[in-house]
């Protein structure tokens, strides 16, 4: 019987704490990474279209159409309401008739307790329109998410690219500033036996201290990218965050010469454009029948005293009947609300064309830019194996004695920046990439 009674209140426990876990599953968010943890892209953008502001608010507001939508429909409802009330009147009437005497006209003391209700019977389709203008309302919030999370991916995709850039580049230097200071060492050593100048090591602590102003730029530029990054994360705007790296060459998919129609049939921002005027319409069709007739029924009943010959006896009554209300004269407000809701849409026709050829422009630079940084691509890897040839012809002259050690210097200067520059142009094309894929309505990755 104990262990019944154990079980049973275990039991209990979990079933008053189950909703909460599902709540706290429902809402788990991406943890934030430790000093060695990376972040893909795929992670970062879902972290962000699920929590960030924007697109909470945004989905708050599917929430507030959903209430209109429910307010329209409560028309076909009844409207029942209850009331009691008590009046006290003097002085009371009386009548007198000989031979019968005097008879009091209505009590001192007037009880009554009621029920009312009232229920539109038909009202020439207002209702049914007004739910299909909410409805309208309710699609376009929907939409309004998806374009949220659109502008958020490009935000979110370009920052991702950038901190890849930039953390390569930091290697990159890293690399070039090691090499550097080693070069320092060796001439420092040949200068000693005679075979360097002091000329060639001040060029040499030059070179390296320009090297460390910029690694500091990249550094500076690292914390700003790993702010905005955390900024749409929700992670504390300190956090290192690191990233990892994704700049595989990919393409949209799509033949060239049909991107503009693809993109002018999926750009959610046509799609909520052409809904708008759709509500539009909708709306001028509610205006249209604001002055349509109602014709509804009522039906009130309860208790009251004062019905003759007892006057002071709760007595059950009731009434019921129809009631036609027909607008005759409106001040002109139907005539005006017209003319406003036939010029909104007038004014959305016109914003759906300038959304069609701005995003027709967008999609044609954007095209431009990813082929242009195709082309780059491939002249930087040109100019890598180029740069890397070179240097290993200088290390070889340089050990024949050939070349000094500052032209060694430049060869390798020569090999870290071609490097730099093909990581640019690949990071170019990512980003180029993806402003394509969503200026044709496609997801990023």
């Amino acid at each position: 019987m104990k262990m019944y009674r154990k079980n049973k209140r275990f039991i209990l426990v979990i079933i008053i704490l189950f909703p909460f876990f599902v709540l706290g599953q429902g809402a788990q968010q991406l943890p934030i990474p430790g000093t060695n943890d990376s972040l893909s892209l795929k992670e970062i953008l879902q972290q962000v279209t699920s929590s960030y502001p924007t697109v909470l608010k945004a989905q708050e507001a599917i929430n507030s159409a959903d209430a209109a939508v429910a307010l329209a429909r409560s028309a076909y409802f009844p409207d029942i309401s209850g009331q009691a009330d008590y009046t006290r009147l003097g002085p009371v009437s009386k009548l007198s008739i000989p031979m019968l005497g005097t008879f009091q006209l209505y009590p001192e003391n007037n009880y009554n307790a009621e029920v009312d209700i009232r229920q539109t019977i038909y009202d020439f389709s207002k209702t049914y329109r007004n739910i299909k203008m909410e409805e309208s309302g309710k699609t376009i919030s929907e939409k309004s998410v998806d374009l949220m999370k659109q502008k958020l991916n490009l935000v979110t995709t370009v920052s991702y690219y950038t901190l890849v850039y930039l953390q390569e580049a930091l290697k990159i230097k890293n690399v070039q500033l090691d090499n550097l200071n080693d070069h320092l060492v060796f001439i420092t050593k040949k200068k000693e036996t005679g075979s360097a100048t002091q000329y060639e090591i001040l060029t040499t602590q030059v070179r390296i201290s320009t090297a460390e102003n910029q690694k500091v730029d990249i550094q500076v530029a690292i914390k700003t990218q790993q702010a905005t990054l955390n900024s749409l994360l929700g992670f504390p705007v300190n956090t290192a965050l690191k990233v990892k790296q994704n700049l595989t060459l990919g393409s949209s998919g799509i033949n060239p010469d049909s991107l503009v129609h693809f993109a002018l049939q999926h750009r959610y921002e046509m799609i909520v454009a052409s809904l708008k005027e759709e509500h539009a319409a909708l709306h001028l069709k509610v205006v249209k029948v604001q002055n349509h007739p109602v014709l509804d029924a009522f039906l009130s009943g309860g208790f009251k005293n004062g019905f003759f010959p007892n006057l002071n006896d709760p007595t059950p009554n009731y009434a019921a009947g129809l009631g036609l209300r027909i607008p005759i004269f409106d001040a002109t407000h139907r005539k005006n609300n017209i003319r406003l809701a036939t010029a909104e849409i007038n004014v959305l026709k016109l914003e759906t064309e300038q959304t069609r050829r701005e995003i027709s422009s967008e999609v044609y630079q954007n095209e431009a830019l990813l082929n242009a940084s195709l082309q780059k691509i491939q002249q930087g890897e040109l100019q890598v194996r180029q740069a890397e040839e070179a240097l290993e012809l200088a290390k070889v002259s340089f050990s024949s004695g050939v070349i000094t050690n500052l032209d060694l210097l430049d060869a390798e200067t020569a090999a870290a920046e071609s490097k730099v520059n093909l990581l640019k142009a690949k990071t170019d094309y990512a980003v180029s990439l993806a402003r394509l894929n969503i200026s044709i309505g496609r997801p990023v990755n």
